[in-house]
C-alpha cells in the first residue's frame, strides 16, 4: 500500500494543472515568444560573430507580440526592461575591448526607442478605437431613447386625441341623440367636457415635452438667491388645501439656495403631486429640507402611500415611466412628472433619488449652493430630522385638509 504522501501528491497537481491549461491556452503567443527569445539568446552566445541577426530577431519578434498584443504600460515597461538587458549582455560582452564597442552597444537604446515609438503609436491606436466603440454605444443608446421617446409620445397624445375625436365625431354625425337628449342639453354637454378634457390633457403633455426639451438649452436657468424656509412654506400652503391628505410641513434647514425659484416650484409640484397620486385619503404627506453636505440642501418628500416596486426604482425617473405599468393613465399620469424634476435637478449640479420606507417612499431631492442661516448667540439651529419612515417622528408643523 503506498503512502499517504505518494497519493496526495498527485492529488494536489491536478489542480494546478487545470489552472495552469487555461493560463498557457490564452498566453500561448507569449509562451511561444519566450521560446523562440530564449534560443536566440543562446545562438548570440554560441555564434558571437553573428549575434546581429538573433538580436534583430528578438527586437522585431517583440514589436510583432506586442502589434497583436498591446498591454498595459506597466508590463509593457518589464518586458522592455528585460529585453534591453537580455540582448545588451551579450552585446557588450562580445564588443568588450573592441574599437566599435560604443557603436554595438548603442542598437540596444535604438531599439527601444524605435519599440516605444511603435507602443505609443499602438495605444493610440487602442485608445481611439475605445473612443469610437463608445460614441458609437452612446448614439445607439441615443437612438433607441430617442425611438422609445417618439413611440411613447405618439401613444400618449394619439390616446387622447382619439378620444375627444370620438365624442366630437358622434356630436357631429348623431344630430338625433341630440334631440332625445334632455332640454337642457347634459347629454352634449358631458360630451364637451369629455373632448375638452382630453385636450387640456393633451396640452399639459405638450408642455411638460417642451419643458424637458428645453432642458439643455444655455437659458433654461434663471438663478438667484432665495430663502428656503419661506419658499419652502410657500409650496407647502399651496398643496395643503389640494387634496384631503395628512399634510406636514417638516423641519427647514434655515438658510439660503442659489436656485431658479420657478424650475425648483414645478420640480417640487411634480413630486407633491407624485405623492398624491400615490396615497389615500389621509395618508401623511411631509415636506422638508435638512442639510447635506457643506453646500448643500436635501429638500424631501416622504409619503404613506404605496411605495415603489424595486423594478421600477431604476427607471422611476425616465420619460414615460410609471411605477406601476398596471395604473391608468388617469391615475398614474403618463410619466413625465419625474422626468422633470431629475432634469431640473440635474441642471443646477444635483440629483434626486428614491428609496421605500417602512411605509411608502421618499423623493430627495439634492441641490447645490445653500448656505446655513448665522445663527446670534442665545439662537438655536435646527436639527436635522430624521426621514418620517418610523425611524424617528418628524417635528414640524402638521396640517390635514378635510
Amino acid at each position: 500500500m503506498p503512502p499517504p504522501e505518494a497519493t496526495a501528491a498527485p492529488s494536489r497537481r491536478r489542480p494546478l494543472t487545470r489552472a495552469a491549461g487555461p493560463l498557457l491556452s490564452r498566453y500561448r503567443l507569449e509562451v511561444a515568444w519566450v521560446g523562440f527569445v530564449a534560443v536566440n539568446y543562446a545562438a548570440m552566445f554560441a555564434w558571437p560573430n553573428w549575434q546581429t541577426v538573433p538580436f534583430y530577431l528578438v527586437w522585431i519578434s517583440l514589436t510583432l507580440l506586442y502589434g497583436l498584443r498591446v498591454w498595459p504600460l506597466r508590463p509593457t515597461l518589464i518586458v522592455l526592461v528585460a529585453v534591453m538587458v537580455l540582448t545588451a549582455i551579450p552585446t557588450a560582452t562580445h564588443a568588450m575591448g573592441g574599437a566599435d564597442a560604443v557603436q554595438k552597444l548603442a542598437k540596444v537604446p535604438l531599439m527601444a526607442m524605435l519599440f516605444l515609438a511603435v507602443v505609443w503609436h499602438a495605444r493610440r491606436r487602442v485608445e481611439a478605437v475605445r473612443i469610437a466603440e463608445s460614441r458609437e454605444a452612446e448614439a445607439r443608446s441615443l437612438l433607441d431613447r430617442q425611438e422609445r421617446f417618439i413611440h411613447d409620445a405618439s401613444h400618449e397624445l394619439r390616446t387622447p386625441l382619439t378620444i375627444a375625436r370620438g365624442h366630437l365625431e358622434l356630436l357631429a354625425e348623431n344630430p338625433a341623440a341630440s334631440a332625445k337628449a334632455p332640454p337642457s342639453g347634459a347629454a352634449d354637454h358631458s360630451m364637451i367636457e369629455i373632448a375638452l378634457d382630453e385636450l387640456s390633457r393633451i396640452d399639459a403633455i405638450v408642455a411638460r415635452l417642451l419643458l424637458l426639451a428645453s432642458a439643455g438649452q444655455p437659458d433654461f436657468l434663471q438663478v438667484e438667491e432665495v430663502d428656503l424656509e419661506s419658499f419652502l412654506e410657500d409650496v407647502f400652503m399651496r398643496w395643503s388645501d389640494v387634496a384631503p391628505r395628512a399634510w406636514r410641513l417638516g423641519s427647514l434647514a434655515p438658510g439660503r439656495l442659489l436656485v431658479d425659484p420657478d424650475r425648483l416650484r414645478a420640480a417640487l409640484d411634480a413630486l407633491l403631486e407624485n405623492a398624491v397620486k400615490f396615497t389615500r385619503e389621509r395618508d401623511a404627506i411631509e415636506l422638508r429640507a435638512v442639510g447635506g453636505r457643506p453646500g448643500q440642501i436635501v429638500i424631501e418628500v416622504i409619503d404613506e402611500g404605496c411605495g415603489v416596486q424595486e423594478e421600477a426604482l431604476d427607471r422611476i425617473f425616465d420619460r414615460f415611466a410609471r411605477a406601476d405599468a398596471a395604473r391608468t393613465r388617469s391615475d398614474g399620469g403618463v410619466g413625465l412628472g419625474l422626468a422633470i424634476v431629475d432634469a431640473i435637478a440635474k441642471r443646477h449640479g444635483g440629483r434626486c433619488t428614491v428609496r421605500n420606507n417602512a411605509r411608502g417612499s421618499t423623493f430627495a431631492l439634492l441641490l447645490p449652493g445653500f448656505t446655513p442661516a448665522r445663527y446670534g448667540a442665545g439662537v438655536p439651529a435646527t436639527e436635522p430630522q430624521a426621514p418620517a419612515d418610523g425611524t424617528q417622528p418628524a417635528t414640524a408643523l402638521s396640517s390635514s385638509s378635510t
